[in-house]
């Protein structure tokens, strides 16, 4: 799984020329759901996501120091599944991408797990495979990628002795 995690001061989502989602300061998730994803790609996405310091503590002037649950901020959702896109030549190829079929209750999964993880009505997302307007504010600009490969799928590739 990949997220592209972007601080923001505000962002929304709008579907046929209705906002369908909106936060103030917090993040926008960007989510990319690739073929061989598993839950723990999912708890590994959510876990890093709510606990990544992306904020300032004004208490204590340290420029990276909270998190979007510490900061009480909101998490906007988008699933994304051109972020597992593979220019060839010129044109993108979303094969390593999982299937529309199966990954719209993967991710209603996902969101799921950052309700339970954090605070429901902090949670927003857009709609699973609706051509969306993503709206945001960058603040900082401050993005991070994450890559949920590097955890539960290399377990797997483990050295032998």
């Amino acid at each position: 799984m990949r997220a592209v995690v972007q601080r923001v001061a505000s962002a929304s989502v709008e579907v046929e020329g209705r906002r369908i989602s909106e936060i103030g300061p917090g993040l926008l998730v960007l989510v990319g759901i690739h073929d061989s994803d598993v839950e723990s790609d999912a708890d590994y996405i959510c876990r890093k996501v709510l606990n990544m310091r992306l904020f300032p503590n004004e208490k204590t002037g340290k420029q990276w120091d909270q998190n979007v649950m510490q900061k009480n901020y909101g998490v906007l959702l988008v699933s994304q599944f051109t972020l597992y896109g593979i220019l060839k030549g010129n044109k993108p190829d979303f094969h390593v991408a999982m299937s529309p079929e199966r990954a719209k209750p993967f991710y209603a999964s996902l969101v799921e797990k950052f309700c339970k993880s954090y605070n429901a009505d902090a949670i927003k997302d857009g709609v699973f495979g609706a051509m969306m307007k993503v709206n945001l504010v960058n603040d900082g600009p401050v993005t991070m990628q994450l890559d949920s490969s590097q955890t539960s799928k290399n377990t797997s590739d483990a050295v032998e002795p």
